[in-house]
């Protein structure tokens, strides 16, 4: 009664699990608008592990919407993804009223790892900080330039 290894397959060494972009954006939901390319969706999670690994962020509709109200200033991350919409659309809307930056990166799972969380996270609000101000500034850039809804 030994244990038997299981042989890796090319398939889980490659990460076989990970879905493409375009498979991601096919589930995303009609209100996320600004969708952020996949480049930027990168820059965005990486920005969000900086952020995480110095605690400056909020994460969950609850905290954000708390924090927003209060006045704090950050980019706010949406996930794409996230069903039902009733959850969290009148976030962009608080957004909008305070012109705070905003996007949409297309999954809720991979918003809640780049958080350093197991769990998926529908909404991130990234604060600013000096230890990545080069991340960030460079972000707000780039999601400022997005198209924003009608």
């Amino acid at each position: 009664m030994t244990k038997v290894k299981k042989e890796k397959t090319a398939e889980d060494e490659a990460g076989g699990t990970e879905k493409s972009y375009q498979e991601l954006i096919a589930n995303i939901n009609p209100i996320a608008n600004p969708l952020a390319s996949r480049k930027l969706s990168k820059k965005l999670y990486k920005c969000v592990k900086k952020a995480a690994k110095v605690k400056q962020i909020r994460r969950g509709v609850k905290e954000v919407q708390k924090f927003i109200n209060k006045g704090e200033t950050g980019i706010v991350v949406f996930a794409g993804d996230t069903l039902p919409i009733d959850v969290y659309c009148h976030l962009p809307i608080m957004c909008e009223d305070r012109s705070m930056p905003y996007a949409y990166v297309p999954s809720k799972v991979d918003l809640g790892s780049s958080a350093g969380s197991k769990r998926p996270t529908c909404v991130i609000m990234i604060k600013p900080h000096d230890e990545y101000k080069e991340a960030y500034d460079e972000c707000v850039e780039e999601v400022t330039s997005l198209p924003k809804p009608i």
